[in-house]
């Protein structure tokens, strides 16, 4: 089902054009940044979850996907960072919480080193810590987000369903991969940067500079799982919470234990 509340759309300008933003509920300011190549539309099912236990929901969709502007050429990690403050600015907030979602979890990594004055608490929910060799793996593989040009039989837009559902054995929420697909479409043609930003970026090595209290959230049948553990001997100081099944889709398919996880953390911390 869908959220009943709507967050407030808006827009602030930033290093690339203008960035487009969410805002919604009352309480402590909690930033959501999403994975790609999507949307925050990542999260629609949790807004009202969240705001109902007291938080302030702000989703930000990266430049070059959703409403927010691109940048002309392929970015680092550490040039989409600067869309968070530029956020808070324009909503007024000195200080947040930040919690990302695979990629939205390496930029919040950044945020917080850029920032850290601007982060009260992270949440990383799938971070991925992965050697080199893996990281030419998935370069590899991810090289297909280049191809997804328009054709003129339309086979562009199922290559990208087949390759969502693909990497996500057992999935039953198409809803949700629609939506998703639906956004990494309109990301054309440049859906494929921020997957590059992440493959060039040691989130390991970040994640040791860390200093600011942190969970590490994973679903055991996230596609990086098995990575997100690794989090456990890399920062034993992080807290860790674990979830059961779902795929990297996980906020669509269980909205309700994931927000309360969220929430949970974060009222007792």
């Amino acid at each position: 089902p869908e959220t009943r509340m709507k967050p407030k759309k808006a827009y602030t300008d930033g290093r690339f054009g203008q960035i487009h933003y969410c805002s919604g509920g009352e309480g402590s300011p909690l930033v959501l940044m999403h994975q790609s190549p999507t949307s925050m539309t990542q999260f629609d099912r949790v807004w009202e979850l969240l705001a109902e236990q007291g938080f302030q929901v702000i989703g930000i969709d990266l430049p070059g996907y959703g409403g927010s502007d691109g940048p002309p050429e392929p970015p680092t990690i550490g040039d989409y960072a600067h869309i968070v403050p530029a956020v808070l600015d324009a909503l007024g907030i000195d200080k947040a919480d930040i919690l990302g979602h695979h990629t939205g979890a390496i930029v919040a990594t950044e945020v917080a080193l850029q920032y850290p004055e601007r982060i009260n608490r992270i949440i990383l929910n799938g971070p991925l810590p992965i050697s080199e060799e893996e990281r030419a793996f998935f370069k590899q593989h991810m090289a297909a987000e280049r191809e997804w040009n328009p054709r003129a039989d339309g086979s562009h837009l199922t290559e990208q369903w087949q390759f969502r559902t693909a990497a996500q054995p057992g999935v039953k929420d198409f809803e949700a991969v629609h939506r998703n697909v639906i956004a990494g479409a309109a990301a054309w043609p440049n859906a494929w940067y921020a997957h590059e930003a992440v493959f060039a970026y040691d989130h390991g090595e970040a994640m040791t500079k860390i200093t600011h209290p942190c969970l590490v959230l994973s679903n055991t049948g996230d596609s990086i799982h098995a990575i997100a553990e690794r989090s456990k001997e890399l920062r034993p100081d992080f807290d860790w919470i674990e979830t059961e099944g779902g795929t990297f889709d996980y906020i669509d398919e269980e909205p309700r234990i994931w927000a309360d996880a969220v929430a949970g953390w974060l009222q007792a911390n």
